[in-house]
């Protein structure tokens, strides 16, 4: 089988942005306050690329990254993204509340200390009331996993709840959403051009509701994404793709199935990073977060499409189900699943890149 190449796909052509192989990656969390142990523990499970989570607001400098860029390197770890949980659903930026062109501000200084530090990527989600549950429940073999049921669920975002049918004291409506996206990324997105940073924007967690009175038409719908990437029509604004919420909406919400998408982004070279999960079932009956191997989706048709496109950049596990024995043995499960079909996928496409 022939792959289909991907003949732009732009974060290998930045200088200072360098895979440590080419190909498919793999990445995964990793607070400023790891151990040395736990680094080492992720070198012996085949992680490359760290998503960098800082403890506190203070160590959002690009000294504080290159800092531990340098603590990351003999365990072959290197920086792909760094959390900002300031700048990352801004009410403010996504209904256009007091203070937005202040977050605005607060998160071009953010892309600014990222390419200061020699890292050329950020993850951005436009939730305006946060990600919403209804806690969690019990998958294969008592795992504990989040679930959500749309009729009785919150949202929570940075400490913040919201809930209720009126997040935000009003009903706002679609083209509200869309003029405050477009105001805040036509200033974003040359300042990442001129820096050398991709941005990858997150799907809507759950997508396609409107929760609280925020439609969710931007970044809830496939129509969505592509006219949202058209309105930014920036070879630096492109997707960070969360399979498990493009599953949560399903083909039937999301308006295509996932491996369509990857196909899709991919090959316009906008697939900058991808979320590896799976979900029990898409909306609107409730679902639950499962392992990758046991939800309604065959994630190696999903790593066959990454392949297809040659995808070159980084995936993650994400909402790992909590096992018995801590954070290692659902995250070791996880790494090497995906480690496996990567393989899978190579050897379907003649071999690794």
């Amino acid at each position: 089988m022939t792959a289909t190449a991907n003949p732009s796909h732009r974060l290998r052509a930045v200088p200072g942005f360098r895979a440590t192989h080419p190909g498919i990656q793999i990445g995964t969390y990793v607070s400023s306050g790891i151990s040395d142990e736990e680094l080492e523990f992720l070198q012996q499970v085949g992680v490359s690329w760290a998503m960098l989570i800082p403890e506190r607001q203070d160590q959002q400098t690009a000294a504080f990254y290159k800092q531990c860029n340098e603590r990351f390197a003999p365990y072959g770890l290197q920086i792909y993204r760094v959390a900002n949980h300031s700048v990352h659903n801004i009410e403010e930026v996504t209904l256009n509340l007091p203070g937005r062109d202040a977050k605005i501000e607060e998160f071009i200084t953010f892309i600014r200390n990222l390419a200061a530090a020699g890292i050329h990527y950020n993850t951005y989600a436009h939730m305006g009331n946060g990600i919403w549950s209804t806690g969690s429940t019990k998958g294969r073999g008592g795992v504990a996993a989040r679930v959500l049921d749309i009729s009785n669920a919150k949202g929570n975002w940075n400490g913040k709840v919201y809930e209720g049918e009126l997040t935000h004291g009003r009903q706002y409506s679609e083209e509200e959403i869309w003029d405050n996206y477009a105001y805040f990324i036509r200033k974003v997105a040359p300042v990442a051009e001129s820096e050398g940073v991709f941005i990858g924007i997150h799907p809507d967690d759950p997508p396609v509701y409107a929760l609280g009175g925020v439609p969710r038409c931007v970044f809830g719908t496939f129509a969505g994404y592509k006219r949202a990437l058209e309105i930014a029509d920036s070879p630096n604004i492109g997707v960070c793709l969360c399979i498990g919420c493009w599953l949560e909406g399903g083909p039937e919400g999301m308006g295509s199935d996932v491996v369509e998408a990857i196909r899709h982004f991919g090959r316009q070279g906008k697939l900058h990073k991808v979320h590896f999960r799976n979900v029990s079932n898409p909306m609107p009956q409730p679902w639950q977060e499962t392992f990758i191997d046991d939800g309604y989706q065959d994630m190696h048709q999903v790593m066959r499409a990454l392949r297809e496109v040659e995808y070159d950049g980084c995936i993650i596990p994400d909402h790992i189900p909590h096992m018995h024995g801590g954070h290692r043995p659902g995250l070791a499960y996880s790494i090497a699943y995906m480690r496996a079909l990567v393989q899978a996928a190579n050897n379907d496409y003649g071999g690794a890149k």
